[in-house]
């Protein structure tokens, strides 16, 4: 028996469950109570055939099928492992390693973890000017022209752009279509100032770190009665993205410098991490997945709830002496072609098209204990590109991001490049 018919085997009888669970809510309709219909799908669930296999047998069927499913589509195998029951959840957890090891983004807590330390995570943005939207998408092929890339992606997040009279703010959700504050696939937003020289990343949940992190946000009582119960309230700045003044243009192209208050400097150092990661699935089947959409004309199956990142972080565990220097990235600054008569930067083929918006960041050298002198450069991983952003194509950009950055970071810092800068250009 392959492992894929054992997946399409639990994948029927999830679907057997989700018929019975919704016979016992109808039985149950009258009472106007659900509670029952949740204890009878629990019951049925635990008591199936699946969640008694051995422990050895069920780690041998959930390795040998996460190390053969490396990609998407086909890792949905793996999600769906994970939606089985509570003992395949635990497995999975076991099994499944984070981006910043694996390289892989497979459940949707992935979008809050760092990126991968062997090499970027490739992926591509679609904006969609008519109705101020943007698109996250996860690039299965890196050998594809920009006609096609749409395709051939992934669904990450989305962001929807509403201009007020003194700032810009970017709303970004789990959820393609429902880009709303009030949904539950609300995750963070990203806020402008008036001129477009300043911008905040606001998270939803607080960031378990030593790092210094601004108070949260403020919510107007008018909106919190739309928020959902299920919904984070908070509204936590964890970095902040800053361009320089050139007015007209005269000090040459664009200059950005990103504080990371929820990512420590030592991140970067040998051995270091970054503190507070989200966990993999603690919550509950009905919480803990939601689909995060193929293309359609590659995938219309597997629906799974997004994770409440509020309730997956982990414990916080503070320095000493209560401070952490925070990461700061800056952009690398770009070299002039003589021949060209522009402004050039090697983006290895992934942007093809020239843009004020194009850029990659690197982490800056501050002054220090033991920084890097003139006769000591600085190590390797000063040097590295963590983030790179880039044009393509008529609405259509790349986005490789790296560890320590996350999805959902990356995708927020590539946000502030799309608006309007009154006094930056």
């Amino acid at each position: 028996m392959s492992f894929r018919s054992i997946v399409r085997d639990v994948r029927d009888s999830l679907g057997s469950l989700s018929r019975r669970s919704f016979d016992v809510r109808l039985s149950g309709h009258h009472r106007g109570k659900s509670q029952c219909s949740v204890h009878d799908q629990t019951l049925v669930i635990q008591n199936s055939c699946w969640a008694s296999l051995p422990p050895e047998l069920l780690y041998d069927i959930i390795k040998r099928l996460e190390e053969s499913e490396s990609s998407w589509p086909s890792r949905k195998h793996v999600v769906a492992c994970a939606a089985v029951c509570q003992s395949w959840r635990t497995m999975c957890k076991e099994i499944v390693k984070n981006p910043e090891f694996s390289g892989k983004l497979t459940f949707p807590v992935s979008l809050k973890q760092p990126g991968s330390r062997d090499g970027p995570i490739q992926c591509f943005i679609k904006r969609d000017k008519s109705n101020l939207t943007y698109h996250l998408f996860l690039c299965l092929s890196p050998f594809i022209i920009a006609a096609l890339i749409v395709e051939y992606g992934k669904f990450l997040l989305s962001a929807k752009r509403t201009r007020r009279t003194t700032y810009t703010e970017y709303v970004i959700s789990m959820d393609a279509d429902n880009i709303s504050r009030s949904s539950s696939t609300y995750i963070g937003k990203l806020r402008s100032n008036f001129l477009g020289t300043k911008f905040i990343i606001y998270d939803t949940q607080p960031p378990c770190t030593s790092a210094h992190i601004p108070p949260p946000g403020r919510t107007s009582r008018r909106f919190s009665k739309k928020v959902s119960p299920k919904v984070p309230s908070g509204s936590y700045n964890i970095a902040q993205v800053t361009y320089e003044l050139n007015v007209l243009g005269t000090r040459g192209p664009r200059r950005m410098h990103c504080i990371m208050h929820s990512i420590p400097a030592s991140a970067l150092d040998a051995g270091g991490t970054v503190p507070g990661q989200p966990e993999l699935l603690p919550r509950p089947l009905e919480d803990s997945f939601r689909s995060i959409t193929f293309s359609k004309s590659l995938d219309h199956s597997i629906e799974f709830s997004s994770s409440r990142f509020s309730d997956i972080g982990g414990s916080c565990n503070d320095d000493e002496d209560g401070k952490m220097r925070p990461l700061v990235l800056k952009n690398k600054p770009p070299r002039w072609h003589e021949q060209l008569q522009c402004w050039c930067l090697n983006f290895r083929g992934r942007v093809t098209v020239a843009s004020v918006k194009n850029f990659q960041l690197i982490a800056a050298t501050q002054p220090a204990a033991g920084a890097p002198t003139p006769s000591q450069p600085a190590p390797p991983e000063q040097d590295k590109i963590i983030l790179q952003f880039g044009k393509v194509g008529k609405d259509m950009f790349t986005m490789d991001y790296r560890y320590p950055l996350s999805a959902f970071q990356a995708f927020a810092i590539c946000l502030s490049s799309f608006d309007t800068k009154l006094a930056c250009e």
